[in-house]
C-alpha cells in the first residue's frame, strides 16, 4: 500500500465519527435550549395571569361587599329630625335597665361614643358630667350609649367620676335604629363600628335634633342650648 493510500485510510476513521458526533451534540443544544426558551415563559406567564386573576377576584368581593352593605347603613342613618325615636331597653351600669319609656314626657340627649375610656369619649363623657345640673334645670335627662360591656361602663364611671348613666348595647340593636352604627375608616382600611352621634328627644318622644361626625371639644354646651331652647 502507498503512502498516500494509508494517510487516506488513516484520516477516513477520524473524520466519520467527527461528523457524526456533531450535528448530534448541535441538535442536542439546540433542543435544550429550545426547552428552556419554551418553559421560561410559560411559567412567567402563569405566574402573571394568577395574580392578576386573584387581585381582579379581591376587588370584586370587596367592591361586592361595600355595594351590598351601602343600601343598608344608608336606610339605618336615615333617621331623620321629626321621626318618632326607636324604642330600646337595655342593660345600664350599675346593673340596671333603663327604657325609653322610663323618659316619657321628658327631653332626653342620648349621646352614641364609640369606646369606653378612651381620649375623645372620656373627655366627651365628662363635659355631659358637668353639665348634668344644667340639662336638669333644663328639664333634660342625658343617656350615654356604646358597645361596651356593663363592667367595661362600670369601670369608666368609677374611673372618671361619672355622672350620666352608661347604657350597654352589646348587639347594637338601638345602634343600628338610631344609625350610630356604621362605615369607618382608619389608617385607609374600613370597618364597622359606632359613629360619634347626638341626639336630642323632645318631650313629645320625636326626635328634635341630630348630630352626626361629633367634634368633642364644646358639644356638651352646644347641646344643652338646644336642649333649653326646646
Amino acid at each position: 500500500m502507498s503512502k498516500k493510500s494509508r494517510k487516506k485510510s488513516s484520516k477516513t476513521p477520524s473524520v466519520t465519527p467527527t461528523a457524526k458526533k456533531t450535528p448530534v451534540k448541535a441538535r442536542a443544544a439546540t433542543q435544550t435550549k429550545l426547552a428552556k426558551t419554551q418553559r421560561t415563559p410559560a411559567s412567567k406567564s402563569t405566574g402573571t395571569i394568577a395574580k392578576t386573576t386573584s387581585h381582579k377576584a379581591a376587588s370584586k368581593r370587596l367592591n361586592s361587599s361595600k355595594s351590598a352593605s351601602a343600601p343598608e347603613t344608608a336606610a339605618k342613618a336615615g333617621l331623620a329630625e321629626g321621626q318618632k325615636a326607636p324604642a330600646f331597653r337595655l342593660p345600664r351600669d350599675g346593673g340596671g335597665v333603663v327604657a325609653l319609656s322610663d323618659y316619657a314626657g321628658q327631653k332626653l340627649v342620648l349621646f352614641f361614643y364609640p369606646r369606653a375610656d378612651t381620649p375623645g369619649c372620656t373627655r366627651e363623657a365628662i363635659d355631659f358630667t358637668r353639665l348634668t345640673g344644667a340639662f336638669a334645670k333644663a328639664g333634660t335627662a342625658v343617656l350615654g350609649i356604646s358597645a361596651d360591656p356593663v363592667k367595661a361602663q362600670d369601670k369608666f364611671r368609677d374611673k372618671h367620676g361619672l355622672g350620666v348613666p352608661l347604657v350597654s348595647d352589646e348587639t347594637h340593636e338601638m345602634l343600628e335604629a338610631y344609625g350610630a352604627w356604621g362605615e369607618k375608616s382608619m389608617y385607609g382600611k374600613s370597618f364597622l363600628g359606632i359613629l360619634r352621634t347626638t341626639m336630642l328627644l323632645g318631650a313629645d318622644g320625636k326626635i328634635a335634633r341630630i348630630w352626626r361626625n361629633v367634634r368633642v371639644d364644646g358639644h356638651a354646651d352646644e347641646v344643652l342650648e338646644a336642649a333649653r331652647s326646646l
